[in-house]
C-alpha cells in the first residue's frame, strides 16, 4: 500500500497591518502621513525648508511601499520600481508641487512666499486686469486649433490617399514628404523667417514678380495667422498622412474587387469600404493634434513673437511665468489649460465610444 506524500502548504502572506499600526510595510499610514505632513509643511514652513520636507516624506512613502511588496511577495512590483521613481521625480512629482505652488502668491525674482488659497485661479479667470489677456490669448488659441488641425487632416488625408497607391519613385518621394515631420521646430521656424522675409524670402519674390510694391505676408493678422498654419501644417500633416496610410494598407483587395464587380461608384466605395477601416485612425490623429496644437507657442515665438494679434495662451503662459516672472500666476494658467485638455479628451472618447456602440 503506497503512502501519497503531503503537498507542502502555501506559504501565505503576513497579515494587513491595521491602518494606525506603526510597521514598516504599513504604507497606507505612511500615505496618510506623507499628504497631511506635506500640506502641513507647505502652508507653515518657508519654501525651502517645506521643499525637502516633503521630498523626505516622499521617500518615506516609497520605501514603506518596496517593503510592503517584499513582504507579500510582490517581486513584479519590485522590478518596475525604479522605473515608477523615475517618473515620479521626473513627472508626478514636478506635477504636484506645481499644483501646490498655483495656491500661493510667489515670483520667482522674490524670496516672499505666502498661501492665497484660490486667488490666482480667480484672478485669471474673471474681471481683474490681466484677465481680458487671458481670455484673448485663449480665443486666439482656438482659432489656430479649428486651423491647423483642420489643415493637417485634410493635407494628411490627401496625402495618404496618393501613397497608398504604387507609382514610381514612391518611396524616395514618401521619405521627402516624412523629412519635415523629423526637423525640429526651431529649425522649421527659422526657415519660414526667411521664407517669408519681405525683402529676400522666396514668397515675396513669387509675388513681388507678378505685382507691383512689396509684399509682407506678417503685416497683418489674416496674413500671421495664415503663415503660421501653413507652417505647423507642414510639419505635422506627414504625421496624419502616417496614420491614415496605415489604415488604408490594411483595408483587404478582395472588397475592391468585389466592389468593381458590381459596379459600385467610387464614392460608396470609399463610404463603406475604406473609410470604416480608417476612421478611427483619423480620431486619433485628430485628438493627437488637437492636444498639440492646444499647446501651439514656438512657431509664434520664432515668427510673430506674438505681434498681429497671435497670442496664444501657451507663449501668454511662458510670458507671464518666465518673463513677469509671475511663477504662481503662470501655474494657475497652466492648470487652466491642462484642465481644458483633459474636457477635450474625455469628450473625444464619449463620442469614439459612442460612435462604436460602446457604453
Amino acid at each position: 500500500m503506497s503512502v501519497t506524500p503531503a503537498m507542502p502548504a502555501t506559504q501565505s502572506p503576513p497579515p494587513r497591518p491595521a491602518l494606525f499600526q506603526v510597521s514598516a510595510g504599513n504604507w497606507r499610514l505612511a500615505v496618510l502621513v506623507g499628504v497631511a505632513a506635506s500640506t502641513l509643511a507647505a502652508a507653515v514652513l518657508p519654501a525651502f525648508v517645506s521643499f525637502w520636507v516633503v521630498g523626505a516624506l516622499a521617500a518615506l512613502v516609497a520605501a514603506t511601499l518596496v517593503v510592503n511588496a517584499y513582504r507579500n511577495r510582490r517581486y513584479g512590483a519590485l522590478l518596475v520600481a525604479p522605473a515608477i521613481a523615475v517618473l515620479f521625480v521626473m513627472n508626478i512629482f514636478p506635477l504636484l508641487w506645481s499644483l501646490g505652488l498655483s495656491f500661493f502668491a510667489y515670483q520667482s525674482n522674490l524670496q516672499s512666499i505666502r498661501f492665497v488659497g484660490l486667488d490666482n485661479y480667480v484672478k485669471v479667470l474673471t474681471n481683474d486686469i490681466a484677465a481680458p489677456a487671458n481670455w484673448h490669448a485663449l480665443i486666439n488659441t482656438g482659432l489656430f486649433v479649428v486651423l491647423t488641425v483642420s489643415a493637417q487632416m485634410i493635407v494628411g488625408f490627401l496625402l495618404a490617399l496618393l501613397f497608398a497607391k504604387q507609382f514610381p519613385l514612391r518611396k524616395y518621394l514618401l521619405i521627402l514628404v516624412l523629412t519635415p515631420m523629423m526637423l525640429s521646430v526651431v529649425a522649421s521656424g527659422v526657415f519660414f523667417t526667411y521664407y517669408y522675409d519681405p525683402t529676400f524670402g522666396i514668397l515675396s519674390y513669387a509675388i513681388n514678380s507678378i505685382a507691383d510694391g512689396q509684399f509682407i505676408l506678417m503685416s497683418s493678422k489674416a496674413g500671421a495667422v495664415a503663415g503660421i498654419v501653413f507652417a505647423d501644417a507642414w510639419m505635422w500633416s506627414p504625421f496624419v498622412m502616417l496614420l491614415v496610410l496605415a489604415g488604408l494598407v490594411s483595408v483587404p483587395k478582395y472588397l475592391y474587387e468585389a466592389a468593381a464587380i458590381d459596379r459600385v461608384p467610387a464614392w460608396r466605395r470609399f463610404w463603406s469600404i475604406t473609410f470604416p477601416y480608417i476612421r478611427g485612425l483619423l480620431m486619433l490623429a485628430l485628438l493627437f493634434r488637437t492636444i498639440e496644437a492646444f499647446k501651439l507657442a514656438d512657431l509664434v515665438i520664432l515668427l510673430t513673437k506674438g505681434g498681429n494679434d497671435t497670442m496664444t495662451i501657451s507663449y501668454h503662459l511662458i510670458r507671464i511665468a518666465n518673463e513677469q516672472n509671475k511663477t504662481s500666476e503662470g501655474a494657475a494658467i497652466s492648470y487652466v489649460m491642462l484642465f481644458m485638455v483633459i474636457v477635450l479628451t474625455n469628450l473625444y472618447l464619449y463620442l469614439a465610444r459612442r460612435r462604436t456602440g460602446g457604453n
